[in-house]
């Protein structure tokens, strides 16, 4: 009698007939199956017409692309793969075998219901008594555009023969300014024609093309500024995340600087979870007077810092009494100051980086979200929605 297990990948059945005996009862693909089979799709339905060819149904590829965004799959080709050999996304597409085309169409197709369903899985944990929103934390990153890197080599390309045109031009100058040691010597027909080339390479330079600073691929993306001075070609993608971390809004903006986006995305907050929060807390790089006067008069305890107040915090360097337009006068700014520098105060604005930035880096490093795949602001800031979706699955997962 042999000591080994049978063995003959060439038998009918290699996989039993219930699926929960070969994960288990407790796996994830089980998880977003019954969340998402209790949640009303009516915004994905009503988005199809009733002619036309049969479609897969939005069930299937909802449950298919959010288990997908949890693993850190965000490619359609490589998820068609996995629709066809992995048993889990198997089971969530019910033996169907939707290609790559149909399932990026389907995800770049449907805005309004993806929101619909992120305002669900919300209202859903809100339940459960999670997501709460006492305290909220604030804050953006930069995502890379999926634009073309050959674009930005000729926009190099055009600065390099700008300034050599200039540097002719200014050799040129210098040249007339110069004293001639052939003046009084008399005119030559030579020297005209070398004044007219010159003139002629000046022409040249003004038709040179407007030196563009952002993609023909994706023209809605722009050159933003990343910490260390770097630029990166892309969006800002900004989020609020609540004390228990979850995310309860998303957005993506073209926005280069923070200050324009803490009262929008307050807004936001107030949106999704139909109240507003208490707390709100944010980097330097949102603080403005007027940010801080208008979340104060709404009733919102806010814990911003401006930039020499946020060193201060950092470094225990004592501020200087004004910095730019923030004056030390402005009641806002001395008010805020005050605040910060009690221990209650600084106790509260630590929560920031507890709570915001490990969610950052769950969505970068683990759920691959530092590039999108689609192109122009609406449909980055769906597949943005998509992903941080996917994030508050993930926190009802573990949190159940």
């Amino acid at each position: 009698m042999s000591r080994f297990v049978n063995y003959n990948p060439e038998q009918v059945f290699l996989l039993p007939p219930s699926v929960e005996q070969v994960l288990g009862g407790d796996h994830l693909c089980f998880f977003v199956h019954a969340v998402i089979e209790r949640l009303n799709l009516r915004s994905f339905l009503d988005a199809y017409s009733e002619e036309g060819g049969p479609l897969y149904h939005p069930s299937l590829m909802l449950k298919v692309w959010l288990y997908a965004y949890l693993l850190g799959l965000t490619s359609s080709r490589r998820l068609e793969q996995r629709v066809r050999e992995d048993l889990a996304f198997r089971y969530l597409a019910g033996g169907a075998q939707p290609d790559f085309w149909a399932l990026n169409a389907f995800r770049r197709r449907h805005k309004r219901g993806i929101n619909d369903v992120f305002v669900q899985v919300l209202e859903l944990a809100q339940s459960l008594g999670l997501a709460r929103i006492g305290t909220v934390a604030i804050d953006s990153t930069r995502v890379k555009a999926n634009a073309s890197p050959e674009r930005i080599e000729k926009i190099a390309d055009e600065r390099q023969g700008r300034a050599r045109k200039r540097r002719q031009i200014r050799s040129w100058q210098q040249a007339c300014e110069g004293d001639d040691p052939q003046e009084g010597a008399g005119a030559s027909v030579g020297e005209a024609c070398a004044q007219l080339a010159q003139l002629e390479v000046l022409r040249q330079l003004e038709s040179l093309p407007k030196v563009r600073k952002r993609s023909q691929t994706d023209p809605d993306s722009r050159f933003l500024r990343e910490r260390g001075g770097r630029f990166v070609l892309g969006y800002s993608g900004e989020i609020a995340v609540s004390e228990d971390h979850f995310i309860v809004a998303a957005r993506v903006t073209q926005n280069a600087h923070d200050v324009h986006a803490l009262l929008p995305m307050v807004e936001e907050v107030e949106r999704r979870c139909r109240q507003r929060p208490a707390r709100v807390l944010a980097d330097s790089g949102f603080y403005s007077n007027q940010n801080v006067a208008r979340l104060t008069a709404r009733g919102i305890d806010v814990y911003v810092p401006d930039p020499n107040l946020a060193g201060e915090l950092k470094h225990g360097a004592p501020v200087g009494t004004s910095l730019g337009r923030m004056t030390a006068s402005s009641p806002h700014l001395l008010a805020m100051r005050q605040k910060l520098r009690t221990t209650e105060g600084q106790r509260c604005y630590r929560q920031r980086k507890m709570i915001v930035e490990p969610v950052f880096g769950v969505l970068k490093e683990q759920r691959a979200m530092r590039k999108f795949h689609l192109r122009s602001l609406e449909k980055v800031n769906t597949e943005w929605i998509w992903a941080a979706l996917a994030f508050n699955l993930g926190r009802l997962y573990t949190q159940r």
